[in-house]
């Protein structure tokens, strides 16, 4: 009789883990981003084991293979060459573009003057101004900051401009009542009316800066990730160049939770949307 019971009450506990995991995996958002990529994964790892050569990226020799390259000295000197690149030239370019933003935004002049070329550069893909910053700038780390700031400014300075230009005037005339100097005016009341704007560009800016950092680097063959990826793919290491595209995306990932901490820290006002998980 007691071994019936133990029978069923294990049984019992086993259908309700079965219950609770199944709970997890489809009504939470963690479960269901869970869900999602272990599907990718087996898909990937079953496809690739069935129809794709063998020197192609799997996920179990993925895994097998991080270990070996997260030892390696010149991995990490690519990574840090390429993440160090990256912050300079967002700080640039979010300076200048918020300047030029700003500028564009409240002056029709200097709207009318540079507008135009604003979204023309803007529009213009990376790759084709890569060769023309190689010969400006050489093959050397210069190039890959100056793609990386040309990819991030135009951002920043569209979406500053499109927040400086709906700051309501009441806003302005008030501190024009009050006798606010321009500066004032200009910074205090119509740069931080456009906070949210300012928040949007930077996060466009981001993507676009790490985008140019590699395509830099492939091109004109700098020490970083993007060349890092690119000799272990050429020499069929395709496993350990995987490593490296996680990191570019661990980098991604980590800029969202930075933005998001810094956003909940000091602007507490500030909301995303409904959407935000």
């Amino acid at each position: 009789m007691s071994t019936g019971a133990t029978a069923v009450g294990a049984a019992g506990t086993g259908g309700g883990m079965i219950a609770a995991a199944t709970r997890f995996l489809l009504h939470t958002t963690a479960g269901v981003r869970l869900l999602a990529g272990g599907i990718i994964l087996a898909v990937w790892e079953i496809g690739t084991r069935l129809f794709a050569a063998p020197f192609v990226a799997r996920p179990l020799e993925i895994v097998a293979a991080f270990p070996r390259v997260i030892i390696d000295p010149g991995y990490w000197a690519a990574t840090w060459s390429s993440l160090s690149a990256v912050i300079v030239g967002l700080l640039i370019a979010l300076v200048a573009g918020t300047l030029i933003g700003l500028l564009v935004g409240r002056l029709p002049v200097a709207g009318r003057m540079l507008g135009f070329y604003v979204n023309g550069f803007y529009a213009m893909p990376m790759i084709a101004v890569l060769p023309l910053l190689t010969i400006w700038f050489g093959y050397e780390s210069a190039a890959r900051l100056a793609t990386i700031v040309f990819a991030a400014l135009f951002s920043v300075i569209i979406n500053v401009s499109d927040g400086a230009r709906s700051v309501p005037r009441e806003f302005i005339e008030v501190g024009r009542a009050y006798r606010a100097k321009a500066r004032h005016i200009w910074f205090d009341i119509t740069l931080l009316s456009a906070l949210p704007y300012i928040i949007a560009g930077v996060r466009l800016a981001a993507g676009r800066a790490l985008v140019g950092a590699v395509l830099a680097e492939i091109f004109a063959s700098i020490e970083g990730l993007g060349m890092f990826i690119l000799a272990n793919a050429r020499g069929l290491r395709q496993n350990d160049a995987v490593v490296g595209v996680l990191m570019l995306c661990a980098f991604g990932l980590l800029f969202e939770w930075l933005m998001n901490w810094v956003l909940r820290r000091w602007f507490p006002w500030y909301r995303r949307g409904d959407g935000e998980t």
